[in-house]
């Protein structure tokens, strides 16, 4: 055997550069999807929620945040194993039934305009259905041309071992994300009632800011030769169609928008009393630390989440005794479940009622807590991490000026 015969039967075969190019795309827009939605697993379980009542999968939505942690894990798995080449065969399988799933759920919910926000990067980087549906598109395209050569998708780590870990890590890792955060919150908050916000600014327009720009359509009919057409309101009135006694208007007129205008920040915050007397500047722009004890659903809470309601509830009555602070308990549970919570609690909090949507906003957890400062968030926390009584003293209480 001669020395070119024998180089020629070793050669390595040439990597597929586009399968590479492929791999990396792919790989990496999953590890940061699943990231961004691990990130913050109940919003993305609220999400779910949406698509379980579309789809008519109601029983579902008390295991969403943990379907969401899931969902979220097998992104982040499959993401890594693709660009490491690990069990390359079956992480093919993988993409292409998540993909084909996705793609189906996006298309569904932009044709037939039943979800508004996909949420595949949470509340990070928002998408219209739409525009979900194409990034799918794409991802599909280069999902197939993977699942085609997945036969070439070979481990650039020689060491089994080494392989082993690597996946272990990644599984590990991409659970742990989701876990910790859905009981600590978000490592980074994107929502309107973030650390540093102030709430009172962030519920109105600046000075100057154009509202949204709308356009109303009228059908109108002639009342002698029965003829109809469509006319804008600008029209309507520049014509002066309605001193014209011939045309009359049928049915309800026609809004459409034509331009976005500004978007308030916070358009939907109503704090109101047990009585139905909205109390919102009162609370929000409490010049004293404000305490608020967020739960959106108090029949959710599980006894741990009591007990943890508990010690925060004591924690604030041993503070109001040497300090001038106020809590309250935001709610959109009943009066009855709230009254039950007093007689097992002896609650020192002020109860007040806000709707579900801002309440989920406010705090990632049920129960969380808000400490507010002349209208400005200064921190939040999950039952599981609110601080002792001396670390809110020396931290928050003792430093005001």
């Amino acid at each position: 055997m001669t020395y070119t015969q024998s180089y020629s039967q070793t050669k390595q075969p040439k990597p597929n550069v586009l399968l590479w190019i492929a791999r990396i795309l792919v790989g990496l827009l999953f590890i940061f999807s699943g990231l961004i939605k691990a990130n913050d697993p109940m919003g993305f379980g609220y999400k779910l929620q949406e698509y379980f009542h579309v789809l008519n999968l109601g029983f579902l939505n008390d295991f969403a945040t943990w379907i969401a942690i899931f969902l979220c894990a097998l992104e982040i798995i499959l993401g890594g194993l693709l660009i490491l080449g690990i069990a390359g065969k079956k992480v093919a399988w993988g993409l292409l039934l998540l993909i084909i799933f996705f793609t189906f759920l996006t298309f569904y919910s932009a044709f037939f305009e039943v979800v508004k926000s996909c949420g595949c990067f949470g509340d990070a980087i928002p998408l219209t259905p739409w525009q979900s549906f194409f990034k799918d598109l794409i991802l599909l395209l280069l999902i197939v041309y993977i699942f085609l050569k997945r036969d070439q998708i070979k481990p650039f780590i020689r060491s089994l071992f080494t392989r082993n870990l690597l996946a272990a890590l990644i599984i590990l890792g991409s659970f742990g994300i989701g876990i910790y955060t859905y009981y600590f919150l978000p490592f980074k908050d994107f929502l309107p009632y973030k650390e540093g916000n102030n709430i009172p600014e962030l519920m109105k327009a600046p000075e100057g800011a154009e509202p949204d720009v709308f356009e109303h359509i009228y059908e109108l009919k002639n009342k002698t030769t029965n003829e109809t057409k469509k006319v804008t309101d600008k029209e309507y009135m520049g014509d002066k169609l309605w001193e014209d006694e011939n045309w009359e208007v049928v049915g309800d007129p026609q809004t459409r928008l034509i331009k976005k205008g500004y978007e308030v920040k916070i358009p939907d915050l109503i704090i109101t009393d047990m009585d139905g007397t909205d109390r919102t500047e009162e609370v929000i722009q409490n010049p004293y630390y404000n305490f608020i004890i967020v739960s959106t659903d108090l029949k959710k809470m599980s006894p741990f989440d009591l007990a943890a309601l508990d010690r925060i509830n004591s924690t604030i009555r041993d503070l109001s005794e040497d300090y001038n602070i106020r809590a309250i308990l935001a709610t959109a549970s009943s009066s009855d479940e709230v009254n039950y919570l007093n007689d097992q609690m002896d609650l020192v909090l002020e109860t007040f009622y806000v709707d579900a949507v801002p309440l989920k906003s406010m705090v990632r957890a049920n129960p969380g807590v808000m400490l507010m400062l002349n209208g400005t968030v200064v921190k939040k926390w999950s039952q599981y991490n609110f601080p002792s009584k001396h670390e809110l003293i020396t931290k928050y209480l003792d430093k005001v000026e």
